[in-house]
């Protein structure tokens, strides 16, 4: 058996992860793969070549590189058996602030917390393709995958459009206060599904834990929402809402893109 390491360097959460299993699925020589996502390193353990293998994790355009290449006598692997229970809990998360997120932002007029609800769904997506496909065909997945993208995709585009009649409209400022607390319980709740996914996995440090959290793009764009309800206030102005819902809105559709790949 042989193991390759690849370094990731646009894989921030266990979203990336999930999107790299999927493309993974179906190749019969992989005998195991071994997440470091604080690192951002994929160990991959299989048998035969490894061309399909680094084809696959290259075509996902998420920075990949081979670093090395050797043979091991490895061949156990321990499999989590709360990993399915792991993934439902961070589902009912990521979709329950989407609503959370989705309402709280059309009540206060916040394009921010409306796009980051379309980030948590899109969480929601790449977690639910890989749950309710568990199991089934190469092409039901393919098919769930391609339904989730185009469906993040035209969310996406009406909000740009609304973004668009409101920097050219007179519209009432956003609630910076709403803005602000909402950021903060789904940096909280980010942080915790974060955890909840690592914790399995390895025995790491505290300090390696934290700075797997803090570096994760969902957390930068909560406290991206944060520093923008407060210029809302001190402006005097709805443009940083706007301008911070433009930057999600952008990451929503490129991670559409992603999981758009996956059906192909």
């Amino acid at each position: 058996m042989y193991k390759t390491i690849f370094e990731i360097t646009k894989m921030d959460c266990p979203s990336e992860e999930n999107l790299i299993r999927m493309k993974l699925d179906g190749i019969s020589s992989i005998a195991n793969l071994d997440f470091d996502i604080p690192n951002r390193k994929l160990t991959v353990f299989y048998n035969g070549e490894i061309d399909e293998i680094e084809k696959s994790v290259f075509e996902l355009n998420l920075g990949g590189k081979k670093i090395s290449t050797e043979q091991t006598d490895k061949t156990e692997f321990s499999e989590n058996s709360n990993q399915k229970k792991l993934l439902w809990t961070v589902l009912g998360t990521n979709f329950t602030f989407f609503l959370i997120e989705m309402t709280t932002g059309i009540i206060s007029k916040s394009m921010g917390l409306v796009a980051d609800s379309l980030d948590m769904l899109a969480d929601s997506f790449v977690y639910g393709i890989s749950l309710f496909a568990v199991g089934g065909t190469l092409t039901r997945k393919k098919q769930i995958a391609k339904l989730a993208g185009y469906l993040q995709i035209t969310l996406a585009i009406i909000g740009f459009i609304e973004v668009l009649r409101r920097f050219f409209g007179d519209e009432k400022l956003p609630d910076f206060w709403t803005m602000i607390i909402i950021s903060i319980f789904a940096l909280i709740a980010n942080g915790i599904c974060l955890y909840i996914l690592q914790r399995s996995k390895s025995k790491e440090e505290v300090h390696m834990k934290a700075s797997m959290i803090f570096t994760s793009n969902d957390v930068i764009i909560n406290l991206g929402i944060i520093v923008a309800g407060l210029l809302v206030n001190w402006l005097n102005s709805s443009k940083p809402d706007l301008i911070i819902g433009t930057i999600v809105f952008v990451l929503v559709i490129q991670g559409a893109f992603r999981i758009l790949k996956l059906s192909k």
